[in-house]
């Protein structure tokens, strides 16, 4: 069922301090900062050869990534994310097994446009788990 790691997430309080230290220090590509406001974040993406890093950053109210950032003021990793081939099955498949999908249970789009879902990390190891349709 799981595929190619897709991203890791880290949460920054600058994302443009953020993407310009990955940019500067570290030589990477970095995709222009999109707003998400369904996921309540801004994104942008560093490009590595093997997968991606997303660095996100609140984006207006109740979003879910400011409670994060009061608890760990500097930032830190966030989630990681995991390609399925088909998501509506792999989310079945990981309830029937107890699995806890987070929101509705309903895919939404994510920052590359695919149907993504989140997994409890109380689930994964301590470990916030996004599935994004391949």
């Amino acid at each position: 069922m799981i595929g190619r790691l897709n991203h890791v997430a880290i949460v920054v309080p600058d994302l443009e301090a953020a993407a310009n230290q990955y940019r500067s220090a570290l030589g990477a590509s970095v995709s222009q900062p999109e707003d998400l406001p369904e996921h309540g974040v801004t994104v942008v993406f560093v490009e590595l050869p093997n997968t991606k890093i997303e660095l996100l950053q609140p984006f207006g109210e109740g979003s879910p990534v400011a409670a994060f950032l009061e608890k760990n003021a500097s930032g830190g990793m966030h989630h990681i994310c995991y390609e399925v081939d088909d998501i509506i099955s792999a989310r079945d498949k990981l309830k029937a097994e107890g699995a806890r999908v987070l929101g509705d249970g309903e895919p939404k789009n994510g920052a590359h446009g695919k149907p993504v879902l989140f997994l409890h990390p109380k689930d994964f190891c301590g470990t916030l788990v996004e599935l994004e349709q391949a």
